[in-house]
């Protein structure tokens, strides 16, 4: 911009506040576009929150690790009884029983309901189904969507979730954490597990209880080998990655557990993260979209080693 073509109006304006052309045009170069990434890399640390350690549960298989934080304030009572299973090792030995193509995978026991079928031993058997909660009591930070499945949705703690206006529930985003359930609403209880690995299927919320979301690692359940049996359930033991064992954060020792960060929903700054990704203004795109859905935003997490 050595030569700029102002028009009159401009010049008269710069000379009444004696600013120099060059430098004015300089200045104008200098201000970035709006992206995840400025936005990510100009975050304060008061911008990223450190989650509990007794909230996130480590699950280590034979093909990877994954780490998911709980969300008790949606399932209470699904939270309590995974934490009983947990503590008992229910799930050590066990394995993951289904990889449905742009859909779940799901991990149990393959022998849930015959004779072989592994204790629960102190968990609470059947719960009824946590599937939404009162609006009432939660930190709704709404964002602009045209949503199919909510009349309004944001995020709660960093929990993706949709809202009728009076109930608000959790949804089956990427990586979302849910417990498998029969026919029966109260037929779940947490001992079997599935995480949301392809293109979101919202027509599930609020027919199945969410209590999480992966948070680092989710790229080792959603790259395993489809199942060949019905809803790409495995047909063979040998088909499936065995669960090593699953345990809270905080039973995790010190200098293996979790250093993640997760950015905070609550701030101007995520507020500036979801602007830049409904407005894309990255070099790379002719087009802003102009729009987002609520599973493309995606909570940005810091670095993470998964030891």
């Amino acid at each position: 911009m050595n030569s700029p073509k102002l028009s009159l109006t401009l010049l008269l304006f710069l000379s009444v506040l004696n600013l120099p052309l060059d430098c004015q045009a300089q200045n104008e170069e200098e201000v970035a576009p709006l992206t995840p990434g400025s936005v990510i890399a100009n975050s304060s640390d008061s911008d990223w929150r450190k989650p509990d350690q007794n909230m996130l549960l480590h699950l280590k298989t034979s093909e990877g690790d994954v780490i998911f934080e709980l969300a008790p304030d949606f399932a209470p009572e699904h939270v309590k009884n995974l934490k009983t299973l947990v503590a008992q090792k229910y799930f050590d030995g066990l394995a993951i029983i289904r990889s449905q193509d742009n859909y779940v995978a799901q991990w149990g026991d393959r022998h849930a309901g015959t004779a072989k079928a592994k204790s629960q031993g102190q968990a609470t058997p059947r719960l009824d189904g946590e599937y939404f909660r009162a609006l009432k009591g939660v930190d709704l930070n709404i964002i602009e969507s045209r949503d199919p499945y909510a009349d309004s949705v944001g995020f709660a703690k960093g929990f993706a979730v949709g809202t009728d206006g009076k109930r608000t529930w959790l949804t089956h985003c990427y990586g979302a954490l849910g417990a498998g359930r029969g026919m029966e609403q109260d037929s779940g209880n947490a001992a079997e597990l599935y995480v949301v690995t392809g293109h979101a299927p919202r027509h599930l919320d609020r027919n199945v209880t969410l209590f999480g979301r992966a948070i680092a690692g989710i790229q080792n359940l959603s790259s395993l080998p489809r199942g060949t049996g019905p809803l790409g359930f495995y047909e063979t033991p040998e088909e499936g990655a065995v669960i090593i064992s699953i345990r809270l954060g905080s039973d995790v020792p010190t200098d293996k557990q979790s250093k993640l960060e997760i950015m905070r929903t609550d701030t101007g700054t995520f507020k500036d993260y979801v602007r830049s990704r409904t407005f894309r203004l990255d070099a790379w795109f002719l087009d802003q979209t102009a729009k987002i859905g609520l599973c493309n935003v995606g909570v940005p997490v810091r670095e993470a080693t998964i030891e």
